[in-house]
């Protein structure tokens, strides 16, 4: 899928007039239908299957609050598959409105920019279900998983949960981060594809437990590990390319510890600096070729480059400086390319200079939990994005190194070690 863009400058840009608010329309029938029907080629492939658990509670017509853990492009097909003929809206992000405002909006999406503050969000939500007698379907974990495993949720879901004062579901899927891994460059493997449709709060329980205890109950909705899941279900992978872009997640090598020198090829993934070789081999796990294997598990692999990051933020060493691309929204008219720049990060956040001089944009660690990150987005490239309500700054760093990955493992890092008081503000500046 690829994205409208066009040249523009940096000032230029910042001229334009802010996007106008919309409320959410309710979708329509006809619209619900082709979707469905545009879906079921792909869920016929993958011979796809729907547990569903306790929805006989939920009234036909009754609204609820549907929760879908995100693993790749198949998870809104499913969606409108399982759920169909019920109406439903979608929090989606709003990049994806770019240059399809009017299909997005009669398809009942509401757009929201990722890791924002966005209060209209939750006025939007409550349009829909308490005006338009609409559902709602939102991926709370808002990014795709890089290593397989959930990524945080907001501390807000509770109270969104409560304020909406509906019915909870749950969709979880089985086998779509398995056929579609987002490192590994759009290729579709031939996997199973299921989900689990599950009744998960009733309107009464919303309205008795606290946010905190909702948030609890969630949790356990969103934990789960796909590699894990392949490896005990002896899902058979045999792709010759299902390693490509592994390197994109695994980008410190565990043998030497020497970063982003690791390249994939085919099944394997190796390290330029040391030499050393994995295979993933067609069960999921890690092989070296030569000598032990460090972490025969991705996500464990993964874990410990995230305790490495926080590491470094405590000792105050961790530090990114990078060439990057920039791109910008602020509409939904189009991506603009405003030129070249310099992304800074380290303890004091998020540093984006350039544009010939002209900007200039900080973000402090306690902007957000997490971090807008993708691979391959839109088919331009690796990206890491900041911003704010005004814009959208999408900056794709120049020169390789994979740095994608330990950017969004340090920004939740030190999002979490300055909220807890393990590294105050005053840390981050000195």
């Amino acid at each position: 899928m690829k994205i409208k863009t066009a040249a523009m400058k940096y000032e230029d840009v910042l001229a334009l007039p802010e996007q106008k608010h919309e409320k959410p329309k309710r979708p329509g029938m006809l619209l619900r239908t082709l979707v469905r029907l545009l879906s079921a080629g792909d869920l016929r492939a993958t011979d796809f299957t729907c547990r569903s658990i306790g929805m006989e509670k939920l009234g036909a017509d009754e609204p609820c609050l549907i929760l879908m853990n995100h693993s790749s492009f198949i998870d809104l097909k499913i969606a409108s598959t399982v759920l169909y003929p019920r109406p439903f809206n979608i929090v989606c992000t709003a990049d994806g409105f770019v240059g399809k405002q009017w299909l997005m909006r009669n398809l009942g999406c509401i757009p929201t920019r990722k890791f924002c503050s966005d209060s209209a969000l939750v006025r939007d939500m409550l349009y829909a279900v308490r005006t338009l007698k609409s559902s709602v379907l939102m991926y709370p974990e808002a990014s795709y998983s890089f290593d397989g495993t959930a990524t945080p949720l907001p501390e807000t879901i509770g109270k969104c949960v409560k304020m909406l004062g509906v019915p909870v579901v749950m969709i979880r899927t089985y086998g779509a981060f398995a056929r579609d891994p987002l490192y590994n460059g759009l290729r579709l493997r031939k996997v199973k594809v299921s989900a689990d449709m599950e009744y998960v709060l009733s309107a009464e329980e919303v309205k008795a437990l606290s946010p905190q205890e909702i948030n609890a109950r969630l949790s356990g909705y969103f934990s789960f590990d796909h590699f894990r899941w392949q490896q005990e279900e002896k899902i058979r992978i045999d792709e010759p390319f299902r390693a490509e872009g592994l390197n994109r997640v695994l980008y410190k090598c565990a043998h030497c510890g020497a970063e982003g020198r690791m390249r994939s090829r085919g099944a394997t993934v190796k390290c330029e600096e040391c030499g050393k070789e994995y295979e993933l081999t067609e069960y999921g796990y890690l092989r070296a070729l030569r000598g032990e294997t460090e972490f025969a598990h991705i996500p464990d692999w993964y874990r410990w480059e995230r305790e490495c990051v926080r590491g470094e933020l405590l000792r105050g060493t961790y530090d990114l400086t990078v060439e990057v691309e920039i791109c910008m929204m602020v509409d939904m008219k189009c991506i603009y390319r405003v030129g070249e720049g310099v992304l800074h990060h380290d303890r004091e956040g998020f540093r984006l200079t350039g544009c010939e001089g002209k900007l200039d944009y900080a973000q402090k660690p306690t902007a957000s939990y997490g971090l807008y990150s993708d691979y391959f987005w839109y088919e331009l490239g690796d990206m890491i994005c900041i911003g704010d309500q005004r814009a959208l700054y999408y900056c794709f760093p120049k020169g390789g190194g994979d740095v994608v990955a330990k950017t969004r493992l340090a920004a939740e890092e030190l999002y979490k070690l300055v909220r807890s008081g393990s590294l105050t503000e005053a840390d981050a500046v000195t």
